[in-house]
């Protein structure tokens, strides 16, 4: 393996921003390559500034390299001007760490967090110079490995990915290492391709879909099976149970460029027992697992000092849920090292767990952005898509925020929910008024921006079986909202394309037919779809006409109850049968309280792990009361705010 950079460097002037791709950042590791060592590229299929503030990358990163037959360097997408220097060139991918080209690793893995960047994938395994389809890859071909969100349902990219890894990779990784390293070690003879990658379907949480026949009966899927005894039928995904035990990123990343997120990030807690219904995130991650609250003040102590930042983002999908926040925030922000200079951002805020003390404790510093999620217009939509909170926890969470000093607020919705009518779209008008209204009580320079999405339903939550709307009743909605807002002073409305959200959709609940569609997008220049400047539906449209294949009956049409969907081998450990007793619930308008304070709902994600929650008092007094819920990591008890819901549907047994 031989350094690029002789090569790569005369094109770095000619490029728009240079600094993407010359690595030298604090906290970089120094890989040292061997022939006894399996070597990995860790690919973000994004430009550098979304992809490097990335944790699940910089995580593997660490781990990978403190093994002794490991190393690991990392690859970014590269942007458009770079990609076509490359190719006229013959410069292939490389990684920023050594600049050592893709195809000398043993591995290529992708973090796939997002559907868009699917044929960016594809660009980067062209750009290594590596066959794009799997079948086509020979033993001298690194294997392509594909972990993240996005692979819970695997099967639009089965045909371009050797293997998935399904759940959380801290421990996978070492096993795959094993098994790659007894590979290189036999001298990857010619045939032995297909043996390595059956090893690897052996291991836990590792899908590898050319083990696997595909049939269809028609149009509609008819069955994903192992084509061999000892490949397992269905893939259950890997979960840490101990949060605690692994304490990384130790050395977060700090670019010499501007990114996204560019402050210390540390990681609180994984899984979210909220069930949300749209929320795959939420789905897929339980259960909850929290860090120890000494070893998230440690990691931030010792980041800031490290980095030099004076901002900390304590992340997860619901920060301010996390046992003990105020006094881990209070904590940060009156640390005598930190000089009362260093700032909190609480990512993923629930607006009836945000409160006065966590605000003034934030606002003692910096006001950071602050952002809060009530999703749903109107009461009814939020009981339909699980997200319990009220108007009144809205504005309670708003004044907390307005009165001690912000004056700008973001809030998320959705639109295209199940059931949604025009009424609870009109509702995020009114919803983004009355907190105008609340924050004016404190100044008159108050601003909502209310920012809204279209709602793509996702694999592995109760909202897969639902058909999602089209991009002109998506458009049709939004000028409704632009209509109610127009004239509000203080009110600020920003929307997602509709467009975009459609091609979302091809890409989501696709089955294997689908990687044919990504293929032609992408063969006819359709990367960075994510990015505005980018996107271009009519690729997308075209390329399903070319595959004789339907939008409609991929994106807008309900499943069945007894269809076989493209992901049912693969498990996020939910039971099947769970998620659609809660899809039916969403139709009955019935939500489903934080499993944390009702019995369980047996959905089926705690099994195997010895994790038994605890009831809370079934009859809280008025105005909610202080519960008992059990802390996932240590097994002990935390303190918990229980809040009277009405509305709710009874837990199943």
């Amino acid at each position: 393996m031989t350094s690029l950079w002789p090569r790569i460097e005369p094109l770095l002037a000619k490029v728009q921003k240079p600094a993407r791709y010359i690595g030298c950042e604090d906290g970089a590791q120094q890989p040292v390559h061997g022939p006894h060592k399996v070597a990995w590229l860790l690919v973000y299929p994004d430009a550098y500034e979304i992809g490097l503030p990335n944790q699940g990358l910089q995580i593997l990163y660490e781990l990978l390299n403190e093994r002794d037959d490991a190393v690991a360097e990392r690859s970014y997408a590269p942007w458009t001007d770079l990609e076509a220097l490359l190719r006229a060139r013959g410069v292939p991918l490389f990684s920023v760490d050594t600049h050592r080209a893709a195809g000398d690793f043993d591995l290529i893995a992708f973090n796939l967090s997002a559907e868009l960047v699917y044929t960016n994938l594809l660009n980067c395994i062209d750009l290594a110079g590596t066959p794009v389809r799997a079948a086509e890859r020979g033993p001298e071909h690194p294997l392509i490995a594909a972990g993240g969100h996005c692979t819970f349902n695997p099967e639009p990219l089965a045909d371009f990915v050797d293997l998935f890894v399904i759940g959380d990779g801290e421990e996978v990784i070492a096993e795959i290492t094993e098994v790659v390293g007894d590979w290189k070690r036999s001298g990857r003879t010619p045939g032995s391709r297909q043996g390595v990658l059956r090893e690897l379907s052996k291991v836990p949480g590792v899908y590898v879909p050319s083990m696997y026949d595909v049939e269809y009966d028609g149009a509609r899927l008819a069955s994903i099976t192992p084509k061999y005894n000892d490949v397992p039928a269905r893939v259950e995904k890997r979960t840490i149970a101990d949060l605690g035990a692994w304490p990384y990123p130790k050395s977060q990343l700090v670019p010499v460029t501007e990114v996204v997120h560019d402050r210390l990030n540390v990681e609180i807690f994984r899984g979210c027992t909220r069930g949300c219904r749209f929320c795959q995130a939420g789905m897929i991650t339980r259960p909850v697992r929290e860090r120890p609250a000494a070893q998230v003040q440690q990691m931030v102590s010792d980041g800031l000092k490290r980095t030099g930042y004076d901002e900390v983002a304590l992340t997860s999908l619901s920060s301010a849920d996390y046992s003990g926040i105020d006094q881990v925030v209070g904590g940060i922000i009156n640390d005598p090292s930190c000089s009362g200079q260093v700032s909190v951002s609480l990512p993923s805020l629930r607006v009836d767990a945000y409160t006065v003390g966590i605000a003034s404790e934030i606002a003692k510093v910096r006001r950071t952005g602050l952002t809060f999620a009530p999703e749903g217009g109107t009461w009814r939509m939020r009981q339909v898509i699980s997200k319990l909170i009220r108007e009144e926890d809205l504005y309670g969470a708003v004044d907390s925020a307005f009165s001690q000093g912000w004056q700008r607020v973001k809030l998320y919705f959705l639109t295209g929910l199940p059931t949604e009518t025009d009424e609870d779209t009109l509702g995020i008008a009114e919803l983004a008024r009355q907190c105008v209204a609340v924050g004016r009580k404190h100044s008159n320079r108050v601003n909502v921006v209310a920012s809204v999405g279209g709602f793509v339903p996702k694999a592995q939550t109760p909202f897969q079986w639902f058909g999602q709307n089209t991009a002109e009743e998506l458009r049709r909605k939004i000028n409704l909202l632009r209509d109610a807002t127009r004239k509000e002073r203080g009110v600020s409305l920003k929307w997602h394309d509709p467009k975009a959200t459609m091609a979302e959709g091809i890409a989501s609940r696709g089955d294997r037919r689908i990687g044919a569609v990504i293929e032609d997008v992408w063969r006819h220049g359709g990367t960075f779809q994510e990015w505005s400047e980018f996107f271009d539906l009519q690729l997308w449209e075209d390329a399903m006409a070319r595959q004789g294949l339907s939008i409609d009956w991929y994106v807008h049409r309900h499943r069945e109850a007894d269809e076989v969907l493209p992901w049912d081998h693969i498990s996020a450990g939910l039971h099947k049968d769970f998620l659609w007793g809660d899809w039916e619930d969403a139709l009955a308008e019935a939500g489903t309280p934080d499993c944390r304070w009702t019995p369980c709902y047996d959905c089926g994600a705690c099994t195997g792990y010895g994790i038994e929650h605890r009831v809370a008092s079934a009859t809280p007094p008025a105005g909610g009361s202080q519960g008992t819920g059990q802390d996932l990591s240590t097994g002990g008890a935390v303190p918990v705010q229980l809040l009277p819901r009405a509305g709710a549907g009874a837990p199943r047994s």
